[in-house]
């Protein structure tokens, strides 16, 4: 089953470019040409494997229906399908975002809207 909803990992500066409708995607998005997505599954993963040690880091949950066709799923880190997103990641599409907080667990807290 396709999930409804996708997340972008974010620093401080590319937040608050987001908030202003002007986020052009980080340098490794504009290097690949789409902008890196996680499932709510793999989202602990890649904060862990791409950021380490960071400490200025939002989540922005994505509407997957609103940016639509615009979505593609293609195999990535260990043979998982992961969602890229082939376009501008606007605020519109966004239904909620927070920093980066983990669960006793040590997992990636997912944004909660409102």
């Amino acid at each position: 089953m396709t999930p409804e909803a996708a997340y972008k990992v974010l620093t401080d500066e590319q937040m608050q470019a987001l908030e202003a409708d002007r986020f052009e995607g980080a340098e490794i998005d504009k290097k690949d040409g789409y902008i890196h997505l996680s499932t709510a599954d793999q989202l602990t993963e890649t904060v862990d494997k791409h950021f380490e040690g960071q400490t200025d880091l939002w989540i922005a949950e994505v509407d997957l229906e609103v940016v639509g066709t615009q979505i593609r799923w293609e195999e990535s880190r260990g043979g998982q399908k992961f969602p890229h997103l082939y376009g501008k990641l606007r605020l519109d599409t966004v239904i909620a975002y927070s920093p980066l907080e983990r669960d006793e667990d040590g997992r990636v807290k997912l944004p909660v809207a409102g």
